[in-house]
């Protein structure tokens, strides 16, 4: 075998999908481990039915991904609120959109399209059998999830597992297939099933399936694809920044080419700038879309998300440079930034290239209160910015010298002088 050229990005593609599960688990804000949750309940009621090893690690892949589509924490409080909230059905096609064209996912796309459809409406509907089947397994343990929801946190779940199982056990024939219901009530009716669900069970289990599987490596391309997915993700949790990853990813790689830097690391700075605001997840919506000024609440929540951005981030392995790339893109030389409060000499040349890609491109992008600057503005207010200590002066002297490439770059179809 071929050694792997120095530098170059060796990562399994399973290891990532894990990691970044945890992203979609930050929408809920203060229940995370939704989808998680979903992934163990099914690959529970897999076995009950006596499916294989394959089929059974497909359900609980497919339960932890499910949601795709959830961006909006409103969103999913609803989702979890309602049993059958009426506008469930959007999530679910955002979601098959996202995965249909990715090779490796594209097997989920179907059931997640089908996951909020009811057993009794799916027999009329063009789907395949066995989708069928997936999605209903899903939508009956992610309902579960959400009955189980309010009891999570106070550790009184096994005290209404009694209850939850009735009303699953009603809806048998209408909203879920019988087989399916039977393999739940069959399955659940130990406490381990549900003494599983809790934070330290939950990682015990992720840690053994990582440790199962085959491996499977992923190709640069598989990778920008993935972290264009969840770029998309975050940047459909508010209006406001449509496409803001896939530009600051645009820009940092241009930015990247034209100061020398190999081409691996221009592939790490792409995918670092696609994940650079994971973290936003978190933010509720109403902070995330607030049009006038934050108070310091307000400010001290939404500037956690790099934060959590490298949290996800970090337990990737492979990602060792593309992390701190990522959530560095609020340090400020001058040791004035957030999190980690950095000084210039600790933040690496491609962190620095992602600040100022993600100032550019927040700049000439339209936002509720103001439209998107030109390019001689932006080039103004980021020198000011350089003589204040706060960005790279000679990153930014590299995007002023061409703002037409760089506003290309960062907004497509927007001219340097709009």
């Amino acid at each position: 075998m071929t050694p792997a050229p120095a530098g170059a990005l060796m990562v399994e593609l399973r290891h990532v999908i894990y990691a970044l599960s945890d992203a979609l688990d930050l929408v809920g804000i203060d229940d995370v481990g939704h989808g998680k949750r979903v992934g163990i309940m099914a690959a529970a009621c897999a076995r009950q039915l006596g499916m294989d090893g394959v089929d059974t690690i497909f359900l609980f892949d497919l339960g932890m991904l499910h949601d795709i589509g959830v961006s909006s924490t409103t969103t999913h409080h609803h989702l979890v609120a309602e049993f059958d909230w009426k506008s469930s059905q959007v999530h679910c096609e955002v979601g098959h959109r996202l995965l249909h064209d990715f090779a490796p996912l594209a097997a989920m796309a179907a059931p997640v399209r089908w996951h909020h459809t009811r057993w009794d409406l799916l027999g009329g509907l063009d789907v395949d059998a066995t989708v069928a089947k997936q999605a209903n397994l899903i939508y009956l343990v992610d309902r579960v999830d959400a009955l189980a929801a309010p009891h999570y946190a106070d550790g009184s779940l096994l005290m209404f597992t009694g209850d939850i199982r009735a009303q699953i056990k009603a809806k048998a024939g209408s909203y879920f297939s019988p087989e399916l219901v039977a393999a739940f009530l069959a399955a659940s009716a130990n406490e381990a099933f549900w003494l599983q669900l809790e934070p330290r069970g939950i990682q015990a289990i992720m840690q053994d399936m990582l440790a199962g599987q085959e491996p499977c490596p992923a190709s640069i391309t598989e990778l920008r694809h993935l972290a264009e997915i969840f770029s998309r993700i975050v940047d459909a949790k508010s209006p406001f920044t449509a496409e803001h990853s896939l530009g600051v990813a645009r820009l940092a790689r241009h930015i990247a080419e034209s100061m020398g830097c190999g081409p691996t690391n221009c592939d790490k700075i792409e995918i670092a700038g696609l994940l650079h605001d994971l973290g936003k997840l978190r933010v509720p919506d109403e902070i995330l879309d607030k049009p006038g000024r934050l108070d310091e609440r307000e400010r001290k929540i939404i500037n956690a998300h790099s934060f959590e951005t490298f949290q996800i981030l970090r337990n990737i392995r492979g990602f060792e440079e593309i992390t701190p790339w990522a959530a560095y893109h609020h340090e400020e030389p001058d040791g004035s930034g957030y999190p980690f409060r950095l000084r210039g000499q600790d933040m690496p040349l491609e962190a620095r290239i992602l600040r100022v890609a993600d100032i550019f491109q927040a700049m000439v992008q339209d936002r509720p209160y103001r439209r998107g600057l030109g390019g001689q503005a932006v080039a103004g207010f980021l020198n000011d910015l350089a003589r204040q200590g706060r960005v790279d002066a000679s990153i930014v002297a590299c995007v002023t010298a061409d703002l037409p490439a760089a506003m290309a770059a960062a907004l497509p179809g927007r001219s340097a002088d709009a």
